[in-house]
């Protein structure tokens, strides 16, 4: 077929490909990729269009440098100014050879200082562009997140450090050990386990998961070591089959614990990585798990128990047997949080409150904490706070007192959606104790980084 160039114009196919090309791609990602280039758009169109591009953006942007390209990879773009004429509409060129998930990361840091007087208050907001965030993690001046991008990004004296890509489902669970070991549970139902390099600053790599290979490939022969998830279909035990919902370590007793919304627990050895014991905890999903005191552990789920096991010998291994339930009601347990210098343990529903119990030998129902409107979604102890955020968006501060009464210090609402995850380091101790860098993950695709004291007065 031969098309008229008369009737053509500016629909010529080439010709549209080659300005997506010039449009999308700097001057240096051209020259790696001009093998393609060079193909499909003649020099002299090519010569051009840049020429044109690089005027365009020196007259919009005001930018000394001609070279820069506005796109969703540039750092001053803000997802936010969508109503602009500068407002980037194409994604990364596949031609673009440096373009990875973390050549240029596809988030923005805001900062918003505050008066170091000030007691509770945001400090800067990290926006992702695209995705929730859905898991937090904090170690020293390290803080970890994950989103629905199924990648984990590092984050250093919050400016941008690292990341590492997984090729699970969306990051539900981020935990960290002392010896530097990151697990992850993931919507897929996988576990999986990386490791910061000691010689390469900034490097992680997958060093494996949950359960083992080996540990995989030795149960797998043995049909006694298979449950019948549903009719005709069969499983094996060590390994979840549904989302992983929560992660929670034990480090003195070497254990992590996961929970999934295949309704099961399990107990794993950190030092082998090896399956101790995969229990049916819930009559349904299980939501939030939360290693506790005197060898306690505690478990929420979507079935409206809070459930309660303990830890004993037996022989040369342990064992965990249900000790308690302390709550039985319709609505669905969501978040779990342990003060483990109190001994008291904090439980967060779909119903908006968040009741806890304290007692060493024997917990007690100490009361309920009423600040949200909707569902509790996640919980943080932080010293004498407990912080609790829910699907109203709001982030309630509560200060536990010597007579074990709770008092409002401050509600924290800057996001624009549910708050999905929280975490929280203590600031130097140059700043004086009760002093907390809070991190806030949430629907709204952002993280939020808030400071709070422990001896703020109450609102």
């Amino acid at each position: 077929m031969v098309i008229d160039s008369k009737t053509s114009g500016s629909h010529h196919r080439k010709l549209t490909f080659a300005a997506f090309l010039n449009t999308d791609l700097s001057a240096d990602e051209e020259e790696q990729s001009h093998g393609a280039a060079d193909v499909i758009n003649p020099s002299s169109n090519r010569n051009k269009n840049n020429q044109q591009r690089q005027s365009n953006a020196s007259t919009t942007t005001g930018d000394s440098s001609p070279n820069q390209v506005l796109s969703p990879w540039n750092q001053t773009y803000s997802p936010y100014y969508t109503d602009t004429p500068t407002t980037p509409t194409m994604s990364p060129s596949p031609w673009n050879q440096t373009y990875s998930p973390y050549y240029k990361s596809p988030w923005i840091y805001q900062t918003r200082n505050i008066d170091d007087d000030s007691d509770n208050g945001l400090i800067g907001t990290i926006v992702r562009q695209e995705g929730h965030v859905y898991s937090l993690a904090a170690s020293g001046d390290l803080l970890f997140t994950g989103s629905d991008s199924k990648n984990i990004r590092v984050w250093k004296d919050l400016k941008d450090f690292a990341g590492f890509k997984s090729t699970s489902g969306l990051v539900k669970a981020i935990v960290i050990t002392g010896d530097n070991r990151i697990f992850t549970g993931h919507q897929d139902g996988k576990i999986r386990v990386w490791r910061g390099s000691k010689t390469r600053t900034g490097g992680y790599s997958r060093i494996g998961s949950l359960p083992t290979l080996k540990e995989f490939l030795t149960k797998s022969v043995n049909p006694k070591n298979y449950v019948e998830v549903r009719r005709r279909k069969n499983v094996l035990k060590i390994r979840h089959y549904d989302a992983v919902s929560s992660l929670s370590l034990n480090e003195e007793l070497g254990l992590l614990y996961s929970g999934s919304w295949d309704k099961t627990l399990k107990v794993w050895r950190l030092s082998d990585s090896k399956c101790l014991e995969s229990i049916q905890a819930h009559d349904d999903a299980i939501n939030t798990v939360a290693a506790g005191f005197d060898d306690l552990l505690f478990t929420g789920s979507a079935d409206g128990t809070l459930k309660v096991w303990r830890r004993e010998l037996r022989g040369r291994g342990t064992k965990h047997f249900l000790v308690n339930v302390l709550m039985k009601e319709e609505s669905a347990l969501t978040a779990l949080a342990v003060n483990l210098t109190a001994s008291v343990v904090y439980c967060g529903s779909s119903d908006g409150t968040v009741n806890f119990w304290e007692g060493k030998k024997y917990l007690s129902h100490g009361g309920a904490l009423r600040g949200h409107r909707m569902a509790v979604l996640c919980l943080a102890v932080a010293g004498s706070l407990v912080l609790s955020g829910g699907g109203d968006k709001n982030i309630c501060v509560w200060r536990r007192n010597g007579d074990g009464m709770h008092t409002c210090l401050s509600v924290l609402m800057d996001h624009v959606g549910p708050v999905k995850c929280l975490t929280a380091v203590e600031e130097g101790e140059e700043y004086g104790e009760g002093r907390w860098i809070v991190y806030s993950g949430s629907l709204d695709k952002s993280v939020k980084v808030w400071r709070v004291k422990e001896t703020a007065s109450s609102v």
